[in-house]
Parts: C-alpha cells; structure tokens; sequence
C-alpha cells in the first residue's frame, strides 16, 4: 500500500496575494497602535521628571534644614551629594545618586532667590525641546 500524503504539493504554501494581506493587516495594526504607545511615552517621561524635581526638592529642603540655607548658585545641586567647602554643618549626602538628567538627557535648571512660586528656589525641567516655555512636551516641569 503507498502513502499518499494528506495535503497536495499544490496548495502547501500561501500565495503572494494572502502575504501582502497579511502584510497590510499589520500595517493597518502598527498604524493604529503606533500613535497610542508614543503619547503613552511622552506622559511617562512628563511624569518621570515631575517626580525628580520633587526628590530633589526635598534633597534641598533638607540641606537648607541642616545649614541654614539653600545651596548657593555657585555650588549648584552639586552640594547635595558632595560637601561644600564653607559648610560645616553639612550632614549628607542629601541623594542617594548624582543629580540625575531630565528624561530628555537636559540638567536640571536651579535658581536660588525669591522667584515667582513663592520659594527660595526654582527646580525646573524645560522639557523636551530643552529651551524655556512650550506646550505639551515641550512646556517647562517647575517645582
């Protein structure tokens, strides 16, 4: 008795028309998907810089409490993880690691005097493009 197989020879493969549907479905799939999972990116980063600010913000506020002052404007946030020369009172390091980038790889912009949000200093992100103002993205995260 001879074996004969269960599926022709003729009709083992796809044709070039079911791939280029194949294709065009996860076209259509990307498309669709694609635009959600970058807006999705965009508020994480937003999110990861708002969050930060706020541990920086309470690395300075705890710096002001052990010496009496914010860093000043020459020291920078650097005075949080490595001791001033004119600080004797200084009881840190106030972060665990180096004051980190923006999640678009710009260093934090700090400001010490009375400024507009009614603080001793300012901690600000300008975003993604990296310059002052914008929307969405590209608006200034302040502390």
């Amino acid at each position: 008795m001879r074996y004969k197989p269960l599926i022709s020879s003729f009709s083992a493969g796809f044709t070039l028309l079911e791939l280029l549907v194949v294709v065009a479905i996860i076209g259509l799939l990307a498309a669709y998907v694609g635009p959600r999972y970058v807006s999705q990116l965009d508020k994480s980063e937003v999110a990861a810089a708002r969050t930060q600010i706020e541990a920086i913000a309470r690395a300075l506020e705890s710096y002001r409490l052990d010496n009496g002052s914010y860093p000043s404007a020459e020291t920078g946030l650097n005075a949080l993880r490595n001791r001033p020369a004119n600080q004797p009172r200084w009881n840190g390091p106030y972060l665990q690691k180096d004051v980190p980038a923006d999640p678009w790889g710009n260093p934090y912009s700090y400001r010490v005097s009375k400024v507009s949000n009614g603080r001793d200093f300012e901690l600000l992100s300008f975003g993604r493009d990296g310059r002052p103002g914008g929307s969405g993205e590209n608006a200034d995260i302040r502390f």
